[in-house]
């Protein structure tokens, strides 16, 4: 499945009373909201001593794909464009691929 694929599938699922300004606004909130309940099951398993579950962190960076759809939705832009504005700026920041040399001494 494309990012085009998914979004479009994913969408079926929005509210369609909500305007796009509205869908970002609850789009990055949402993002917040399941990236720290992903942290929050990451953080036990550190430090807490819970067993990774794996499934249950699948399905919560699948909620995190779904509000990614959907701030791309509100912004008028594909996923496929928005992971290819991602590996442009990548391959920019690291040519030769990841380096903690460039890490340190990155310019923006």
């Amino acid at each position: 499945m494309t990012g085009k694929d998914y979004q479009e599938k994913a969408m079926f699922f929005r509210n369609p009373e909500m305007t796009k300004e509205n869908g970002l606004i609850n789009s990055v909130m949402g993002l917040c909201g399941e990236a720290g309940e992903a942290i929050d099951h990451v953080k036990k398993v550190r430090f807490h001593g819970h067993e990774l579950n794996r499934d249950y962190l699948a399905k919560e960076l699948g909620d995190i794909a779904w509000y990614l759809a959907e701030a791309a939705w509100a912004l008028d832009l594909s996923l496929d464009e928005i992971f290819e504005m991602n590996i442009q700026k990548l391959s920019s920041r690291y040519p030769e691929g990841f380096s903690i040399e460039r890490s340190i001494h990155r310019t923006e």
